[in-house]
């Protein structure tokens, strides 16, 4: 379990705190409504392949904190089960909370509740370092985050968000496109362009 692996017992508290509001819907709910990862369990699918790679992006560059790029991947949507309203993995609507604040001010504000409930300081850098992680994962204002990636961590992070949903909406195209078809449709989240499928 990625979590119980957090070996800083401040961040796997708030993590622990963070992934308890969530954990009855977290095993099924989608990941987003239609950009990526868009079915039952997509969002879970979608940490655990995050997982994979931060594994990897830690083991390869021993200078970034592998506790942190656990916590950042398993809290960066970790809001997303109150953002949106879903049955068997289909979003129906967003939520009220999630209309009006949203799923990164959201897990923010978690962390603060976790800190508070777990007796650690709101001062505290691994405070700062975890909500800055959430703030800045989508990279830029008009994706949604205040702050744009600031720690060695938030780079990877963003990175690695953006690695996996891409290719999982490339993987997702290239599925519903039948065989007879060179071209997958165009699709939205790589700025409208279509996947050419080679012959070979």
């Amino acid at each position: 379990n990625a979590m119980q692996s957090i070996s800083d017992d401040e961040i796997r508290s708030i993590v622990g705190f963070c992934v308890g509001k969530v954990e009855e819907k977290l095993m099924h709910y989608p990941a987003a409504k239609t950009h990526h990862h868009a079915y039952y369990a997509g969002l879970a699918y979608h940490m655990v392949r995050m997982l994979e790679i931060g594994e990897f992006v830690s083991r390869q560059r021993p200078f970034l904190n592998g506790d942190l790029i656990k916590a950042g991947i398993i809290l960066h949507d970790i809001a997303k089960p109150e953002e949106m309203e879903a049955q068997l993995g289909i979003v129906t609507d967003y939520s009220v909370r999630g209309k009006l604040l949203g799923h990164i001010s959201m897990a923010a504000t978690w962390i603060t509740e976790a800190a508070i409930a777990c007796g650690i300081s709101l001062e505290s850098e691994k405070v700062l370092a975890l909500q800055h992680l959430v703030l800045s994962h989508h990279n830029t204002g008009e994706w949604g985050s205040p702050a744009q990636p600031q720690l060695p961590e938030a780079v990877a992070l963003h990175h690695i968000d953006s690695l996996d949903a891409k290719l999982q909406m490339v993987e997702d195209a290239l599925d519903v496109t039948p065989e007879t078809e060179s071209w997958t449709p165009m699709i939205r989240g790589l700025e409208n362009k279509a996947i050419y499928r080679l012959k070979w």
